[in-house]
């Protein structure tokens, strides 16, 4: 589908759809309001408990009257504005496209790859529950335009540092090290959650009871000390940073420190690190967002992330009658999904799923698909990727429904590749992404955990169908206790991760069957929870003899207090052979 920054044709109907969306937008606005001032989060409840706090309630009340009344005054007004703005969306591009040129530089992991033979792509995904605000609130989240712009500064802060890492031999009393706040670069300071404290405990952390704080506050490197044995180390030690703050393993015996879990491999055949960070990981290409439903948050996205990735499709989805005719298939929503690449993007493609059903098909869910020029070229052969992002299904005991999208994902995705894939091009990455709504430990999912995408792409977490490798940590945290303090910084949520005892009380345990108790973990086996948000990738569709190799899975937990689940990354490198003829 041809790109362009406008979702329409022509400057005529895109003025008519803002007309029309601006004579909704406050009669929507109010409603949102009306149903926010009466929900609160339980930050803002136990900030009401310690203010001591008693106008609440008066709040609610006026609050309540005053945005009812102003609801039902522009009500007639959104009514004129839904009837110019419905059938334009029959006309619209199901995505936005923004481009800019990059004002800040990411570093180029892939100087000489000629001579190294090999390049190395970075890829991360998150669900940010980015609803209007008073739907953000059934899960816990408000706040919902201060959460964007936040999220946004994280990403940047994390991504757009130095990559290093440093390995020490032997073991040492200082455990993991932090990375120097005065060395990272430092975003704005926002009154939301708990960021400012999480900054504080980051700093407290250094230096009390850390035997070595001044030497990290010493470090002329923004970099974190990793103590891992030889065996653990990568084959190709590209520079990165590690940011595992505290040592999960330093409650041990006096004066031996363990290496981190953060450094445990992935299996047997593998050499890959497994990190759990309090910052994004350096150097990322493609950030893939889901649930990013609420348009001015898109924007502020958008804004924040521009500026370092250069090419971003937001707003993706359709709107009205899906398909046109059926008003019994209303979206109300977009799909949510969100992508910001620093490569070109070449072709797009968005599919909507048909058979969503209950509250889920208020929103257009899909898959969205793209094909990225890398732009490098090897023996007058262009190198490309495809990435593909989606979101499935969400209610539990829908397993049918979410096998039949993961076949139209199958689907959908060899097709987009069939006719758009040049001879004179070469496939370096193939991956797929997004938020499943399933996991592979629970006894509901069992009919999703089997589906023969698994046999085309392949999951770098799992051991086999129900069975995740021993170091997978679950991505879904329980809502009500977002805003405890085992997870209520990024600091906090790491701990929290690397400690089994703490993961059974803030990660959502698996779904038994209905009626039937499940004995979870098995003997012998860690406590994971539910790991919902994915990231694989498929060797068959790249160039003949390139061969993947899993570098770093990354937990990010630096969005802790601004999202319900836990962000993760995925580096692969892309070893090329000499012969580059295509399968």
């Amino acid at each position: 589908m041809a790109l362009r920054e406008s979702p329409f044709s022509n400057g005529f109907v895109e003025g008519l759809h803002a007309l029309g969306w601006g004579l909704i937008l406050p009669c929507f606005w109010f409603l949102d309001r009306l149903i926010a001032v009466c929900m609160s989060t339980s930050l803002e409840r136990k900030q009401r408990q310690e203010q001591e706090c008693y106008l609440h309630p008066l709040k609610v009340f006026f609050g309540s009257i005053v945005f009812f009344v102003l609801f039902v005054i522009t009500a007639p007004i959104a009514f004129l504005g839904f009837l110019l703005w419905a059938p334009l969306q029959a006309a619209r591009q199901p995505f936005s496209y923004h481009r800019e040129v990059p004002s800040l530089s990411l570093e180029d992991r892939n100087v000489g790859w000629e001579e190294a033979g090999r390049v190395t792509f970075g890829f991360v995904t998150a669900n940010l529950c980015l609803l209007p605000d008073s739907l953000a609130r059934f899960n816990n989240l408000g706040h919902t335009q201060r959460r964007a712009a936040a999220i946004g500064k994280n990403i940047v802060q994390g991504v757009n540092r130095p990559h290093i890492r440093i390995f020490v031999d032997s073991p040492s009393s200082c455990g993991t090290l932090s990375p120097s706040s005065s060395l990272l670069p430092q975003s704005a300071p926002t009154s939301y959650g708990s960021i400012e404290a999480g900054a504080q405990s980051n700093t407290t952390d250094r230096t009390e009871g850390n035997p070595c704080a001044d030497m990290v506050a010493s470090s002329p490197c923004d970099d974190d000390v990793c103590f891992s044995p030889p065996s653990a180390r990568p084959n190709h030690q590209q520079p990165s940073v590690t940011n595992s703050n505290q040592n999960s393993n330093q409650q041990g015996g006096r004066g031996r420190r363990h290496p981190p879990r953060a450094f445990q491999t992935l299996g047997k055949d593998s050499d890959v690190p497994v990190e759990v960070s309090t910052l994004f990981p350096a150097g990322v290409d493609i950030v893939c967002l889901e649930e990013v439903f609420d348009k001015r948050a898109a924007r502020k996205l958008t804004n924040a992330l521009a500026p370092l990735f250069g090419h971003v499709l937001y707003d993706v989805g359709i709107y009205a009658c899906h398909p046109p005719g059926r008003c019994s298939s209303f979206k109300f929503f977009n799909s949510g999904l969100f992508l910001a690449s620093r490569y070109p993007i070449l072709e797009a493609q968005y599919h909507c799923f048909p058979n969503s059903r209950g509250e889920d098909a208020l929103a257009a869910k899909g898959l969205l698909t793209v094909k990225l020029q890398l732009g490098l070229e090897r023996r007058e052969k262009k190198m490309v990727g495809y990435f593909n992002c989606t979101h499935l299904h969400a209610p539990e005991g829908d397993g049918e429904i979410r096998c039949e999208q993961l076949n139209m994902i199958t689907d959908w995705i060899d097709e987009f590749q069939g006719t758009t894939k040049q001879e004179d091009e070469l496939v370096m990455f193939d991956v797929l992404c997004g938020d499943f709504n399933f996991d592979n430990c629970s006894p509901d999912d069992k009919l999703e955990q089997t589906h023969r995408l698994f046999e085309k792409y392949r999951d770098p977490c799992r051991a086999g169908p129900g069975k995740e490798k021993d170091w997978v940590i679950g991505t879904l945290l329980e809502q009500p206790s977002l805003y405890d303090e085992h997870v209520s910084t990024p600091e906090n949520l790491q701990r929290t991760l690397e400690r089994e005892e703490l993961r059974k009380e803030y990660i959502a345990p698996p779904v038994p069957l209905k009626d039937t108790p499940h004995e979870y973990p098995e003997p012998g086996k860690p406590w994971v929870g539910r790991r919902i948000d994915y990231i694989l990738y498929r060797e068959s569709s790249l160039a003949k003899l390139c061969q993947t190799e899993v570098e770093e899975y990354t937990y990010v937990t630096q969005l802790a207090g601004l999202t319900d689940h836990i962000p993760v990354g995925l580096r692969l490198n892309v070893n090329l052979g000499s012969d580059d003829n295509e399968p």
